[in-house]
């Protein structure tokens, strides 16, 4: 007969994280361009995935390809994924000395708002964390661009300017600094940028520079 083994309790202290919140008020010094997914390319996707039947592709639609490249908020306004703003943070580590894209990743998150967004699956809602744009309505752009074996396409986008937004950081100040954040934040504005053809890929778009009180860097 087996005989059970008395477990001993261990009293677990966990330290306290560090945890402070900044706003970084960001100012774009060129269009913004963005490309939202649209529901007609994931079904098209979807479609070939699931092997269903190929009705074919169908004539475009410049001005429904233009609201679909958008990222739409609850209540009005537009946004972009606050992710697309941390990644630049943590590319423009290499530019930065005493900082590693790692130690980064770990070290603070950008939180928006939470928009809701229609599977095309089933219909059902998920939820995507989105940074408020504002300054200007999106306009239409009308770009060549290559694509697959390097046919040449036409795509109808949104582009903001001028823009602004405001970034809420929550960071791990046991790792990194609020100066070392808003410097973070400001040269990923100009070595990496954010949206389509940024600054990080070959681009010219989506740059932008950390607004202070008296309109210049901090």
């Amino acid at each position: 007969m087996a005989i059970a083994k008395k477990v001993q309790e261990v009293e677990v202290i966990l330290p306290k994280l560090n945890l402070e919140e900044i706003e970084v008020p960001i100012v774009g010094d060129t269009p913004l361009i963005v490309h939202a997914w649209s529901q007609k390319a994931i079904k098209e996707m979807l479609d070939k995935q699931m092997k269903r039947a190929n009705p074919g592709r169908e004539s475009k639609n410049p001005e429904e390809d233009f609201q679909q490249s958008l990222y739409k908020l609850e209540g009005g306004g537009y946004g972009f994924p606050s992710v697309g703003f941390k990644c630049a943070a943590v590319t423009a580590c290499t530019s930065l000395a005493g900082m590693t894209k790692v130690a980064a990743r770990q070290a603070f998150r950008v939180v928006g708002e939470m928009a809701k967004v229609k599977t095309v699956y089933n219909g059902t809602e998920m939820r995507v964390d989105m940074v408020r744009i504002e300054g200007s309505k999106p306009e239409m752009r009308e770009d060549m661009v290559r694509v697959g074996m390097g046919t040449a396409d036409i795509r109808y986008r949104g582009q903001f300017f001028p823009w602004k937004a405001k970034l809420h950081v929550i960071f791990n100040a046991n790792v990194m600094s609020r100066a070392q954040i808003v410097n973070l934040f400001n040269t990923a504005g100009f070595a990496v940028g954010v949206g389509e053809w940024r600054q990080e890929k070959d681009g010219q778009y989506g740059t932008f520079h950390v607004e202070s009180k008296n309109g210049k860097e901090k």
